[in-house]
Formats: C-alpha cells, structure tokens, sequence
C-alpha cells in the first residue's frame, strides 16, 4: 500500500468508528484491535483494550451526558496516524465528576489522534476538556486560579528573577 493510500485508509477506518460511537454502537471491537490503548489525559485514564474503553469510558460517558451530537470540526491524516478535533453537544444528565445531572446543555471539547494497523485503531491518545465541562456546570476546578485571568488582565504574571 502506497503512502497516500495508507493515508486514506486511516481516516477512512477513525471516520468509520466515529460514526458508530454517533450512532451509539455498543459492540466497537470491529474498530479497535483487540490490544488497543486509549490514552486519555488527567481526569480521563487509560484504557487497555475494547472491553475496558467500552466499562470505563464509553459507558460512564454516556450515563452522564445523554442527546449526544458528535462535532467535529476537522480530520487530518499522515500514513497510518490520523486526528481530529471538535466537541460532543450533550444534556448533562447523569452524575459527572460528583456533579448531580442538571440537566444543562454543555459542550465537550476533545482532540483524538489514532494509529491504524490493518484497518483498525490500535492506539488512541486523546485530550477531552473536562476542566471546560465541570466550568459550565459551575465548579471551576482551578479555583478562581486559571491562566485566562492573565488574558483578560484581572492577573499579572510572576517575572521570573
């Protein structure tokens, strides 16, 4: 398989399995080799595996946010590793980080970066804003800390010595 195809066939394999993480499948081992490792950021976890992705991510996901819209605003691909970004739009519905369902609208902002053997997602590291998520449902995990107070000039930095 020549590089470009290599390139199509990886976006064409994670475009395949968001679709059915949209649609709301439950068996996604025809996406994920059996061996696959979901890496997530702080507050997500590692998953090793479909059976424990399916128990520890998609599950819990989905017993927190219902009316799920999957977003996503970009795909890009390079030989077997393909991405993307964008955000899930979903009801707050069920208990989220100790939050009882409120149920608000919120947003999920994600980054998703796969690597493809043979068709199928054998690795996943990805970044899902869950410090953007708690902030619209009223807890700010920083504690009034955060870093946009320097962009909007309610804080001054520190200058190093």
């Amino acid at each position: 398989m020549s590089y470009d195809e290599q390139t199509a066939a990886s976006l064409a394999a994670v475009k395949r399995m968001e679709d059915g993480l949209a649609a709301g499948e439950n068996d996604m081992t025809k996406y994920f080799t059996p061996d696959f490792l979901w890496r997530g950021n702080q507050g997500c976890g590692t998953k090793k595996g479909v059976e424990e992705f399916r128990r520890n991510w998609q599950l819990p996901l989905r017993a927190a946010f219902s009316d799920r819209a999957y977003k996503t605003e970009k795909f890009m691909a390079d030989g077997d590793w393909a991405a993307c970004f964008g955000h899930i739009e979903a009801t707050h519905s069920g208990v989220f980080m100790g939050i009882a369902p409120t149920g608000k609208r919120v947003k999920i902002p994600y980054m998703d970066f796969w690597r493809v053997e043979d068709g199928r997602i054998a690795d996943n590291p990805v970044s899902v804003d869950f410090a953007s998520v708690m902030q619209q449902l009223g807890v700010d995990v920083f504690g009034g800390q955060g870093w946009e107070n320097y962009d909007n000039g309610s804080a001054t930095p520190a200058t190093p010595d």
